[in-house]
């Protein structure tokens, strides 16, 4: 595998980061995940526009122009001679020393891994999850907004933890008022009469892009869709439910606590939007 490490492309084995660095000792850094279908690497300004207003938000410099970092992630596909797949765009604030600060990092690191993923089994897709709600909250947005998509995962994987002990894949984290604001690696949607929810931002919702492409699609299916603050009972009594995200896709949700939701299968719209989605990626990308 090649890796595109500071402007060069080298052997996996030799793609190292310094000790120093304080994507390493600090999680000082943004990240994307982007996927790859056939040739095509799905809405990659959009995965690119994120990743710039995540790093102007942490007041980060990208060493490299938005036109420069498509093309190192398109030729990173090439050179490891992908067609389908997933890429991990990541910007660090460099090395520095043991302090907190920043201003003493002066060169950003960007990595760009493609490789391969599978987050679920495929018979959770055509069959649904079962997951949980955990009990570490979300972290408030006002201590740090969810809509930068940082290096620092731990809040997540706390809950990821969680969900093991529980025997769930997937769960639930609510925010400090109670609501759900997505789940550990997924935003969450569920369908009431008819209509599709989805918490917001500012309910600690990652502002997803395949969430993104989802709105879009609900509306070119003409299926109602808008976000909503929603508890757990509002989860517990939907019609159906489905998790979104660029290593998930679109996954159905068919138990939360214990609790089936719907007719415990894949419901009707969820279905619908699972199969546009299946189709949009296949025909609109950036080309490598």
């Amino acid at each position: 595998m090649k890796i595109f490490l500071d402007g060069k492309f080298v052997d996996e084995a030799e793609a190292k980061i310094s000790v120093f660095d304080h994507g390493l000792l600090y999680g000082d850094g943004v990240f994307e995940g982007i996927r790859l279908y056939g040739g095509n690497i799905f809405r990659l300004e959009e995965h690119l526009e994120r990743l710039e207003l995540s790093a102007k938000a942490i007041m980060l410099d990208l060493p490299m122009t938005r036109a420069q970092l498509a093309e190192a992630t398109c030729e990173t596909c090439r050179r490891n001679g992908l067609t389908d797949g997933y890429i991990r765009l990541v910007v660090t604030r460099g090395i520095g020393d043991l302090g907190l600060a920043p201003w003493l990092c002066v060169n950003p690191s960007v990595i760009i891994i493609a490789s391969k993923i599978a987050l679920y089994p495929p018979e959770h897709y055509e069959n649904g999850l079962a997951i949980v709600t955990v009990p570490t909250r979300r972290i408030n947005p006002a201590a740090f907004p969810s809509t930068v998509k940082s290096l620092n995962y731990l809040n997540n994987i706390l809950g990821k933890i969680e969900a093991h002990q529980f025997g769930a894949l997937e769960a639930i984290m609510l925010n400090d008022q109670g609501y759900i604001a997505e789940c550990t690696a997924d935003n969450i949607f569920i369908i009431h009469r008819g209509e599709i929810l989805t918490p917001a931002a500012s309910q600690g919702a990652l502002k997803g892009i395949t969430r993104d492409t989802i709105l879009n699609l609900a509306a070119e299916l003409g299926v109602p869709a808008r976000e909503a603050n929603l508890t757990r009972y509002d989860a517990w009594c939907a019609d159906e439910c489905f998790l979104t995200g660029t290593g998930a896709e679109v996954v159905p949700v068919v138990k939360l606590d214990g609790r089936q939701i719907g007719t415990g299968k894949p419901g009707p719209i969820t279905l619908r939007v699972l199969e546009a989605f299946r189709k949009r990626v296949r025909v609109e990308g950036t080309r490598i």
